[in-house]
């Protein structure tokens, strides 16, 4: 008996224990991510430093810190865990990004947005795993199998849309936010659905036939997840529209447009679809429809709460990549060849380099043969600047990267190590050097870019001024819609007409089917203390 209570006496000692670490290591990042906001608020005016930088290297700062005390044996306070990454932190990053997003803006560049999201990425996707096979089978980096290079091919396609978004100015160049945000997300989603996609195949005896079983579950995943995201934004609306929670309690309203977004997300997951891409159209779906349906606190509310969740998600992220730039265990593996590391990465980097330029300039010119209007062609500059920008990796291929070449955060193998350690690498110096010279770079081609301006809101950014006439000079009201504008008769003619024609039926379509049923703009929803009921349309 004497012996059962002291073994249960040094476990409650060694819990107690791990629990005052956990709290420590809490507090510390409480107090970096504060550290990162008054030093970003502080350095707001220079463009050239922003949160994702300032984090990194505060991250990077904290690590020496950590590794110094530790002597040498570590440099972080927390392991890697991709369910603390894909399950709580990328989510309200991607649906912040959708809720947020100029809807206008992001369909009239659909089309480009998609090839650059989409194709581009399958393109950047199947150079840099190719070439990997081919140089990396001669370097004596440890034993990697055929699906660990096609993983690689899918770590190093997926472009840091956080990061990018910081540096590029959605005032002073509309036209570029607008592709290379939307280009983010979508290339994001294009990626972890291809990793996704090539885990979950047997690429010991690849064909034919394996291929196109591929390209099949691709195409699936990504219009299944599409589809998923703008039902469950579509089910939110109705239940806020037909139920009235502000009648009663705004609260309500808030909790239940939060809780519908995160189950977007759980369900993709539920379901092994694209979590990404889905709550993504989550929050296109919810800030056309949802929030109008709830009353004007609440849409307040919303706002500031789904911007802040994302704000402080990402300076998380790049505060622990920052720290675990120095793992000690994972560098250990390439102590002894250091020459060898700096060769893997800097190869990482030049594919990086070779694979987003092989599909820019070729799909911008195909975006600019179906674009007749002058406006609307991307120039040789902005290509250079949607080039350069989208150069930048983030936290989904470090969360990518872990998944592939660790176990629980930890690795034992030479070869993962190596990876990653080349992957922490590269976006470092992606994030910092090319983040650095992004605006500089836009600068230098476009010395007055508020001349793509055609006309740009005054009021906050939020959901009720999504007015950004990108590529047209005229607004798209309601009484456009009765406007004569030539009908296509042909996909030919659909593809040569302007876009926003296609965007007139699309309002045609939302004005007398979709809006009566789910709400949206014009819908007054019920304020406590009004006398009357709000109308059903």
């Amino acid at each position: 008996m004497v012996f059962d209570s002291g073994m249960l006496l040094a476990s409650l000692n060694r819990l107690s224990t791990s629990d005052h670490q956990s709290v420590v290591s809490i507090n510390l990042f409480v107090a970096l991510i504060c550290a990162c906001i008054v030093i970003g608020h502080l350095l707001e005016e220079n463009r050239w430093m922003n949160e994702s930088i300032t984090a990194l290297v505060i991250g990077l700062c904290t690590g020496v810190v950590i590794l110094l005390i530790s002597g040498g044996k570590n440099s972080h306070i927390l392991v890697f865990s991709e369910d603390l990454f894909f399950i709580y932190l990328l989510p309200p990053i991607i649906f912040n990004a959708g809720f947020q997003v100029k809807k206008k803006s992001f369909f009239r560049n659909f089309s480009t947005i998609m090839l650059f999201g989409a194709v581009g990425t399958l393109i950047s996707f199947i150079i840099i795993s190719l070439c990997a096979i081919g140089i990396f089978k001669k370097m004596n980096i440890g034993n990697l199998e055929i699906g660990d290079y096609l993983a690689i091919g899918a770590i190093f396609s997926a472009t840091d849309s956080v990061c990018t978004l910081q540096v590029l100015s959605q005032d002073d160049t509309p036209l570029l936010y607008s592709l290379v945000f939307g280009e983010g997300v979508v290339n994001d989603a294009t990626s972890v659905v291809l990793f996704n996609a090539v885990q979950n195949f047997d690429l010991s005896h690849i064909n034919t036939r394996k291929a196109l079983e591929l390209i099949g579950n691709f195409l699936y995943l990504f219009a299944s997840s599409t589809i998923l995201g703008v039902v469950t934004g579509l089910l939110s609306a109705y239940i806020i529209k037909k139920l009235y929670f502000g009648r009663h309690s705004t609260d309500r309203e808030v909790a239940i447009m939060i809780l519908m977004a995160y189950l977007s997300y759980m369900l993709a997951e539920l379901f092994y679809l694209s979590a990404i891409l889905t709550v993504f159209f989550s929050g296109i779906v919810m800030s056309h429809y949802t929030w109008h349906n709830v009353t004007e606190s609440s849409r307040v509310t919303t706002k500031h709460a789904f911007a802040t969740l994302s704000f402080i998600a990402e300076i998380f992220i790049f505060l622990y990549v920052g720290m675990d730039a120095l793992d000690i265990e994972k560098w250990r593996f390439v102590s002894d060849s250091p020459q060898l590391s700096v060769q893997v990465s800097s190869i990482l980097l030049g594919l990086v380099l070779v694979g987003r330029a092989a599909f820019v300039f070729p799909l911008s010119s195909l975006s600019n043969l179906i674009k007749k209007s002058p406006e609307e062609k991307i120039s040789f500059k902005q290509q250079i600047i949607i080039w350069w920008a989208g150069l930048m990796r983030g936290a989904v291929s470090v969360a990518l990267a872990y998944n592939q070449f660790t176990r629980g955060g930890h690795t034992q193998l030479r070869g993962n190590a190596i990876m990653i350690t080349s992957t922490i690498t590269v976006v470092l110096f992606s994030t910092g050097v090319f983040g650095l010279m992004t605006k500089p770079l836009i600068r230098l081609l476009l010395p007055s870019p508020r001349h793509l301006s055609r006309m740009i809101s005054s009021e906050p950014t939020t959901p009720k001024s999504f007015i950004v006439p990108l590529l047209d000079s005229t607004h798209d009201s309601e009484a456009d819609l009765g406007q004569n504008v030539p009908r296509p008769h042909s996909l030919r003619m659909l593809l040569s007409t302007p876009s926003h024609t296609v965007h007139r039926y699309w309002r045609r379509f939302d004005n007398a089917f979709m809006r009566p049923v789910f709400g949206g703009r014009g819908f007054v929803p019920f304020v406590p203390g009004s006398p009357t009921e709000p109308s059903d349309h």
